[in-house]
């Protein structure tokens, strides 16, 4: 046999199977060893088609309990990512709809030495540590190889480190059924997505927005005795065959519902199963065949004979156990029909996806002006909108605020409604009283409603009520276990809290599941904080690679250098943030840290300022953000606080 060969090279990389090492002209790249592992796969079979089934099977353990789907696509991302590859147009992964992958560029095998480093590379290296916290530092940028070297230099101790960050984590989502069980002694339910059998995929919209309604009205069955797993956590499960017993033991469930529906232009077929997935009993199944226009009485039926089982389940007499809860329709099919769509997008939680649920919803609107919820859909939408457009709040905030009003007037019993108002009083009123109870109505009204208790986390957070933050984002744990903004925002406690090892465990775990995912690389403040600016410049260079050279880069590279002292690559990182501004929105926010970063205390107030009367999101920050500190003990920051109601 043929001894392997010491490197691959392709285009101008390199891999080094031994070590387990991707180079780009000499500069080390990151990968997880999991992406490393699939990229080595494919190199070492160029023009070959390697399906996803032979990747599962070299390559994923059998034993394992992971969604393979989700993971071979994030190990995708990521590689791509490193070479700078697209899908649509590859030059080195090629991908083969429904089949697999193949590696299209030419690989050449080596035994020599390794290619040499090319000028300027890697995007941005880490400044030198040492004890100051502002060391001095050469003007010019450091060379490619300091971040090699760095690395190599604490390589022992990042791994430790790694390993007992990802052991927390993965023993934090273990426990998930008997922390459920222990805290509140009730049992948990969860809806799996609706198989579309149209064969449209047109309708995916109508089956995945049948699921979140039914959802919905089983959160109301009795919340005290049963929880129903959240949106986000069961699409996880959509086009996957998983066992049930596997997806119980990952959502902590003790009961499955599991579905089809058909729909044409008149009539819709929808088909349940309720299962108990102790002994895999069926408890319950039916098949329904109704008008197009019967759906919204068809979704109170199912959800009313499902409340019975359930009640029989759980050993409680009738009497004691409310129905499903009743979810207020439209007057038209044609309405309900575009929330639907409206939810899916604004589900996608993107600009783009928020721009299209506002267009749904107020069509749904003017197809029916008195549908609550619609409204409710419409605010919810404004009040993400310009947070992740960084648009001012001014342009958004206003129409979210009428819009939360306006579901509240038709009908109260919302809790969407209720939390939409409550995150606008938060963030663009400051008024914390009327946002804790608007937040704490709402979890009145529907206790399994995870939202509420991830945002109402997030506001006793703001407040510095860290303890309580903590149990309530468990709370919506619970709900809605395999959310990534809900671990990742229990990581944001932790640092507010300045728990920053803590911190840096749970971004660590979310970033190992998603490297693309936006808030876990908050984990770059937490690195600053504890004076780890070599690993912190080190996420700033992947957030780079991931996300390209955008407001967060730059703002994050100016306040990182500037912190460790290196003065010159802060002027030039806060230089690009300035010359992008000019181009494009910017939040007054990202200035103010690349100003803090420079040490330039004076512009730092005057983004202040301006964040201030464009109500920016970096005033719910005020009271308990690190990076701040510096600015604290000036009069005109105390003066600050006291005007967004944070003194206290």
């Amino acid at each position: 046999m043929a001894a392997q060969p010491k490197a691959y090279r392709f285009g101008r990389f390199e891999l080094r199977p031994n070590a387990r090492e991707l180079y780009k002209q000499g500069a080390k790249l990151r990968l997880r060893p999991q992406a490393f592992h699939v990229l080595r796969v494919l190199v070492e079979r160029p023009g070959e088609v390697i399906t996803r089934e032979d990747l599962r099977k070299l390559l994923w353990n059998e034993e394992t309990f992971v969604d393979f789907d989700q993971s071979l696509n994030t190990c995708i991302k990521e590689i791509r990512a490193a070479l700078n590859d697209s899908a649509a147009d590859p030059q080195y992964i090629e991908t083969l709809p429904k089949l697999g992958y193949r590696m299209v560029a030419q690989v050449k095998c080596v035994d020599d030495e390794p290619m040499a480093a090319a000028p300027g590379e890697p995007f941005l290296a880490p400044a030198p540590a040492a004890a100051a916290e502002r060391p001095p530092v050469e003007d010019d940028p450091a060379p490619a190889g300091l971040l090699e070297r760095r690395w190599r230099s604490t390589s022992a101790l990042v791994a430790i480190g790694l390993i007992v960050a990802l052991a927390g984590y993965a023993a934090w989502l273990g426990l998930r059924k008997r922390r459920v069980e222990a805290a509140h002694g009730r049992a948990m339910l969860a809806v799996l997505p609706f198989d579309n059998l149209t064969g449209d995929s047109e309708q995916e919209y109508f089956s995945d927005g049948l699921t979140e309604e039914v959802i919905t009205q089983l959160g109301g069955v009795n919340p005290q005795k049963l929880g129903v797993i959240a949106r986000t956590s069961v699409m996880r499960y959509k086009r996957t065959q998983e066992p049930l017993a596997q997806i119980g033991r990952e959502l902590g469930v003790q009961y499955v519902l599991e579905g089809t529906v058909r729909r044409d232009a008149e009539k819709v077929r929808v088909s349940a199963q309720l299962i108990q997935l102790r002994d895999q009993t069926q408890l319950w199944s039916r098949e329904y065949d109704r008008e197009l226009s019967d759906l919204l009485a068809l979704q109170d039926e199912m959800g009313r004979e499902m409340a019975d089982e359930l009640r029989s389940a759980l050993g409680e007499p009738a009497s004691s156990v409310a129905g499903a809860r009743v979810l207020p329709g439209p007057s038209s099919s044609e309405a309900y029909d575009l929330y639907l769509k409206g939810l899916e997008s604004w589900n996608k939680r993107t600009i783009p996806g928020f721009q299209q649920a506002i267009a749904f919803y107020q069509q749904a609107i003017a197809k029916d002006p008195g549908y609550a919820r619609a409204y409710a859909g419409l605010a919810d939408s404004y009040a993400l909108l310009g947070e992740y457009s960084e648009t001012p709040e001014t342009e958004f905030m206003p129409k979210a605020r009428a819009a939360a009003l306006r579901a509240l007037a038709l009908d109260d019993s919302l809790p969407e409604a209720h939390t939409a108002l409550a995150l606008v009083v938060q963030n663009y009123d400051w008024d914390w009283r009327t946002s804790e109870r608007e937040f704490r109505r709402a979890i009145e009204l529907d206790p399994n409603y995870a939202t509420a208790h991830h945002w109402y986390a997030e506001h006793l957070m703001w407040e510095g009520r860290f303890d309580e933050a903590l149990a309530e984002s468990e709370r919506a744990r619970e709900l809605d276990p395999l959310s990534l903004i809900i671990a990742a925002d229990r990581g944001a406690i932790l640092y507010y809290a300045r728990q920053y090892d803590g911190a840096i465990a749970q971004f660590q775990g979310v970033l190992q599941t998603d490297p693309t995912f936006p808030r876990a690389y908050m984990i770059i403040n937490a690195y600053a904080q504890k004076g780890r600016f070599a690993d912190a410049l080190t996420e700033i260079d992947r957030a780079r690679r991931m996300r390209g050279e955008e407001a967060f880069v730059w703002m994050e590279a100016s306040y990182v250098y500037g912190r460790s002292g290196g003065e010159s690559q802060a002027r030039h990182a806060l230089t690009q943030l300035q010359n992008l501004r000019g181009r494009q929105p910017i939040d007054p926010e990202s200035v103010l840290w690349a100003e803090i970063g420079v040490g330039d205390k004076e512009k730092a107030f005057a983004s202040l300022q301006e964040a201030y009367l464009q109500h920016s999101t970096a005033m719910t920050s005020l009271k308990v953000e690190p990076a701040y500190d510096p600015l604290r003990g000036d009069p005109r920051y105390q003066q600050l606080l006291r005007r967004v109601n944070l003194d206290q």
